[in-house]
């Protein structure tokens, strides 16, 4: 795997855009100046007004703000007219000026952020890169859903790199927090700007759900990863099988088919690497497929038709359907289960019948009944 020389920098510290720092700095340097002028006046009313250092901070401060109580007041000729040179000639004027830039820095903020070019400070987060070419809205609103449903991830913040949104982020989306950058994943001063170093987890959607030429785009974004060493976190997808193999010849972590009507398999490819494989799985028909079973089940708790299933290498139960058709997934063990019908994982090139199914539950209904009477068998001896 490639090592980077040159990691990012996950602090990011200085602002994307020069005019935020111009406006900060200037704030800053005006708040310097108010400052000054406000301790000069105290120590001038302090020394030539007959007030304690209390008053003088009490009347200073009171003039600043043209609140003017009029419980104090300078007397001596110092007084007045220090109070008319620093204080309503200077200090207020300053103070004006402040909040002018304040008021500029704002504006200034909020449309950078509206069109995705504010650098937020984050860290533990979640970059996701590229926006799907349909239905982009609903897939990263269901995703940030979903993800924020897994426990230890409520908070956790979401960040688009994209060129979607030029105008904004949809209020579905802005409303469950999320946020963007106007950016591309190729770009390393955009992936700097999303804090990419610091990010719990990378996630890299396809250009294009449907052309395996989108691979290559992504290959160049997941190569640039993992030259940062944060392959370990990402998770990608790709689009044609025979690609895979590039992806974790640079150190990918994770590698998934594109999903679009289901972004909860990319939650659970982020929070439980591997689980995607078992899902992918699960909707081809190649090795292993989800098969139903019609049969009655009335005397059996589900570990009893689990149990039965393997051993005798039938498949993994799944689920099973109930007397009103409702399909109950993972039921507790120790239900009896009362149903007609089971969903099973089984091989697809030897898939088994209903009728082989129904032979195993009896072979193990039997098997049970031995067992139960070998233990009442025993017990009644110990008795006697």
């Amino acid at each position: 795997m490639l090592r980077n020389r040159r990691p990012l920098n996950p602090e990011h510290q200085f602002a994307h855009l020069p005019m935020s720092g111009i406006i900060r700095s200037r704030i800053k340097r005006l708040f310097s100046i108010l400052g000054g002028l406000l301790v000069f006046q105290v120590m001038v009313i302090w020394a030539v007004e007959d007030l304690t250092l209390f008053e003088s901070i009490w009347l200073t401060m009171t003039t600043l703000v043209t609140v003017g109580y009029g419980d104090l007041s300078p007397e001596t000729a110092a007084g007045r007219i220090s109070t008319i040179i620093v204080m309503f000639i200077s200090a207020i004027t300053i103070m004006t000026l402040i909040v002018s830039d304040f008021i500029e820095y704002r504006f200034y903020r909020r449309e950078r952020i509206v069109t995705g070019r504010w650098v937020y400070k984050m860290k533990d987060h979640i970059v996701i890169i590229n926006t799907p070419r349909n239905g982009g809205e609903q897939y990263f609103a269901r995703f940030a859903s979903q993800m924020r449903a897994v426990p230890g991830y409520e908070t956790v913040p979401i960040i688009i790199l994209t060129r979607q949104f030029p105008s904004g982020l949809p209020p579905e989306l802005a409303d469950v927090g999320l946020v963007h950058f106007h950016g591309s994943g190729s770009d390393p001063e955009a992936l700097k700007a999303t804090h990419a170093g610091s990010a719990r987890h990378i996630v890299v959607l396809a250009a294009d759900e449907a052309d395996p030429a989108s691979d290559s785009l992504t290959f160049d974004i997941a190569h640039r990863l993992t030259e940062s060493n944060l392959g370990n976190r990402t998770t990608i997808e790709c689009v044609s099988d025979q690609n895979r193999q590039r992806f974790k010849s640079v150190g990918v972590r994770t590698i998934i088919r594109p999903v679009r009507t289901y972004p909860e398999i990319m939650v659970r490819a982020i929070v439980a690497p591997g689980s995607e494989k078992v899902l992918e799985d699960m909707f081809n028909y190649q090795n292993d497929h989800p098969h139903r079973y019609d049969l009655k089940l009335d005397d059996l708790n589900w570990a009893d038709i689990v149990s039965a299933l393997v051993r005798h290498g039938i498949g993994t139960a799944l689920a099973y359907i109930d007397n009103d058709g409702e399909v109950s997934c993972h039921p507790p063990t120790d239900k009896e289960i009362e149903g007609k019908g089971l969903i099973v994982l089984v091989k697809s090139h030897d898939t088994p019948t209903t009728q082989v199914v129904g032979e195993a539950l009896e072979r193990y209904r039997a098997f049970l009944q031995k067992w139960h009477d070998s233990e009442a068998e025993e017990k009644k001896t110990a008795a006697d």
